[in-house]
């Protein structure tokens, strides 16, 4: 399957005939200076994921069950998960110019939850990590159960998912600010077809771990004006029908028709995480932006875009291993996200790069 990938090289070879070579690179290269620091070093495992909402529907929730002892054999003390945080998304709905798109696609409705709390983003925020900062040891249902609140009022649904996993089935009730309306939606997404839930908040409960840090970023998202918009979508889905994406679609179909098989979600992380399909991404999508000929340069958009959000997510990333040294933590993103997503860490003097073959050979 992974040589689907590289089958066409030769084709991008051609492209890059016609760009003038860089002759200068800068001689100060921070990746090469990793210390050692004092004491532990941040490790960083970045798990490359295929979205589950495209799986098939022979997928089922315990068929992930060998990748999570895998994962939590590595015992991470930090999970980070691609969504967007609260303060994002607050941030972004008050440029609604510019944002309303990604508002609705990737943010979460709080107004249940700030009805229920009496707290908005900003003040859910501070209150969640000051509740943090004073957890106890033992917490009791009732206070799992308002932390739950909380993170839904601050826009950290998948948080609160954590808090909900580690209630027993029994705890799960409306009680301590939590309305029926919002347990219901609490059970709903708990279960829902997604990597953040299935996956990392599975995890992360497993490990007696208390949240999960979202390091999306949308803020790179632009606003196509209404007369463009249709030619940008238009131009984006011709770039994106080349050999290798195809290949590379036609691949993936046989690897999730065998999900329900033995070892079927362990083959598919498994191709999810090679070189081939780190450099496969670039050659199907990024890569050909990159010398799409169209006089608005919406290839070259596309791509920065593309760039501005790794730098970001990964900007992130490096912020939460600041608070406490010495962090090992899980990634958890797209599989297009994961070439970038390394290089960018591995030029970081406190970031160490863990190779998913860790956990996944």
């Amino acid at each position: 399957m992974r040589s689907a990938f590289l089958a066409f090289t030769a084709f991008f070879a051609l492209a890059a005939t016609g760009v003038t070579a860089q002759e200068y690179h800068p001689a100060f290269q921070p990746g090469q200076f990793k210390g050692p620091p004092a004491g532990r070093v941040n490790e960083v495992m970045v798990l490359g994921t295929p979205h589950l909402s495209g799986f098939p529907d022979t997928f089922r929730a315990e068929q992930l069950d060998p990748l999570l002892e895998r994962l939590a054999r590595w015992q991470p003390t930090a999970i980070s998960v691609e969504n967007l945080s609260g303060l994002q998304c607050d941030t972004m709905r008050r440029m609604p110019t510019r944002y309303a798109n990604a508002v609705r696609g990737y943010c979460s409705d709080t107004t249940a939850a700030q009805a229920a709390s009496g707290l908005d983003v900003p003040a859910a925020n501070v209150e969640m990590e000051r509740m943090l900062a004073e957890w106890p040891q033992d917490p009791s249902a009732a206070q799992r159960r308002k932390l739950a609140l909380t993170f839904l009022a601050a826009g950290e649904a998948p948080s609160a998912i954590v808090q909900w996993l580690r209630l027993n089935e029994n705890e799960r009730v409306a009680q301590d600010g939590l309305t029926e309306e919002l347990v219901a939606a609490l059970n709903t997404r708990m279960v829902q077809k997604n990597e953040t839930e299935l996956l990392a908040a599975k995890l992360a409960a497993r490990l007696g771990l208390e949240r999960l840090w979202a390091v999306d970023d949308h803020t790179a998202s632009w606003h196509i004006p209404a007369g463009e918009a249709r030619a940008y979508g238009a131009n984006l889905r011709g770039v994106w029908d080349n050999p290798v994406a195809n290949a590379s679609k036609q691949a993936h179909e046989i690897l999730f028709a065998r999900v329900d098989q033995p070892d079927g979600i362990m083959d598919i992380y498994r191709d999810a995480n090679t070189p081939e399909s780190a450099l496969g991404a670039y050659q199907a999508d990024f890569g050909p932006n990159h010398v799409e000929p169209s006089e608005q340069g919406y290839g070259r958009r596309y791509l920065s875009y593309w760039e501005t959000r790794n730098l970001r997510m990964v900007g992130h990333i490096r912020e939460v291993l600041g608070r406490e040294p010495g962090t090992r933590m899980l990634t958890l993103v797209g599989a297009s996200h994961k070439g970038y997503y390394e290089a960018y860490l591995d030029q970081m003097h406190d970031v160490h790069v863990v190779s998913t073959d860790t956990v996944l050979r």
